[in-house]
């Protein structure tokens, strides 16, 4: 007697739909039609006799039992990658597809001095970027979106295996007619917690500026505003406040055109650390090391 199985397929519909609890969002994740993935859980459901999904003009709601088995599909489909990949790591290095998840914070100021790096000297890599803050791309990570993250530590991204690249250090940045009253190094004491401007929650830089200044009452009182480092370099630029910087986007320039006068962050522990992290386990850890290897040695 046959026995009729899930396909991964129907299991990616399914963990797309938990996700983004949206048919039409959850279908243009998986590049299908809506029509498509809505097609696919039904035979899904019509194959294993049972309602998944609770199915309303306004609310898509998993049922308990739903809910049990989109989780299992969740590690279903990890295994199925490591599978995959096992395949890929017995083949040649840094060959093949890769799908690396990269925080904003990273993204813009890293990668233009890396591709160009890979590509030369990796061409049977076909890389895959995709740009998440650091909860967004862990989550990836687990779910088996990408395979690899490019974060800052420290974070708790889960049961993961991490290769440390190299230190960033903090710089505060102030609107150059207050040059006068810079030193060489700025105390944490010395920021303004009414004037310092940070990153909006889910951006883990947050987090690592007000740890390195030590100081509780910056976490109430600072100002939370930008959604990216260039728009808090705007604000400061028109006299709105001070913030904090990451070395990396200074060597990228971000304060070309700018007259805004930056000095290092005089603190205990006054950098976050760069590290590529990938899940616990994976038969690629290999490709990941040696992808690390490539990525201290173009930072230097």
């Amino acid at each position: 007697m046959s026995t009729y199985l899930p396909t991964l397929k129907q299991l990616q519909y399914l963990v797309a739909l938990r996700e983004h609890g949206h048919f039409g969002r959850a279908a243009e994740a998986c590049f299908v039609t809506q029509s498509t993935l809505s097609a696919g859980l039904r035979e899904l459901e019509s194959l294993i006799g049972i309602t998944l999904v609770e199915r309303t003009r306004r609310v898509v709601r998993f049922t308990p039992l739903g809910e049990k088995i989109a989780d299992k599909a969740i590690r279903v489909l990890r295994e199925a990658e490591d599978l995959a990949g096992m395949a890929r790591a017995a083949g040649k290095p840094l060959s093949g597809e890769l799908r690396m998840g990269v925080i904003p914070t990273i993204a813009p100021f890293l990668l233009p001095r890396i591709l160009p790096r890979i590509r030369r000297d990796w061409p049977e890599l076909k890389l895959y970027l995709r740009e998440e803050t650091s909860r967004s791309a862990c989550e990836s990570l687990h779910h088996g979106h990408v395979d690899c993250v490019l974060l800052a530590l420290p974070y708790a991204c889960g049961d993961v295996e991490a290769a440390p690249l190299f230190d960033d250090r903090l710089f505060v940045a102030f609107p150059q007619n207050e040059k006068q009253d810079l030193p060489e190094l700025v105390s944490a004491d010395a920021i303004d917690e009414s004037r310092l401007l940070l990153l909006e929650d889910g951006h883990c830089l947050k987090d690592h500026a007000l740890a390195a200044c030590n100081r509780p009452e910056l976490r109430a009182e600072a100002a939370m505003l930008g959604t990216s480092l260039h728009t808090l370099v705007q604000m400061v630029d028109n006299g709105l406040g001070v913030t904090l910087l990451p070395e990396m986007a200074l060597d990228a320039g971000i304060l070309e055109g700018t007259a805004i006068e930056a000095r290092p962050l005089d603190a205990e522990n006054p950098a976050r650390r760069i590290a590529l992290v990938w899940r616990k386990g994976s038969p690629r850890e290999k490709d990941f090391q040696l992808l690390a290897e490539v990525l201290r040695d173009v930072r230097a």
